[in-house]
């Protein structure tokens, strides 16, 4: 999926959110590409960020929302 929450509204967000959660406990494999963290880390077992077609870090979700340097060099956050 890539970027399933750009440009909708919040309600709908959280209805794409419900469905992505579904799939994933009926064990569907999901290729999510996201900017919104706060979104992806609800579903992600793991994260990678990519800069200009690289993958220039790698980590589970949790241990990318703790680390601030990643996330306001390549999130903008």
């Amino acid at each position: 999926m890539d970027e399933p929450t750009e440009g909708l509204a919040p309600m709908v967000v959280r209805e794409v959110g419900d469905l992505i959660l579904r799939l994933k406990k009926e064990g569907l494999s999901i290729f999510l590409v996201e900017q919104n963290l706060s979104f992806a880390k609800k579903f992600a077992d793991y994260t990678h960020v990519m800069s200009k077609g690289k993958i220039v870090y790698s980590s589970t979700p949790s241990e990318l929302w703790e680390n601030r340097e990643i996330k306001e060099q390549y999130l903008g956050v």
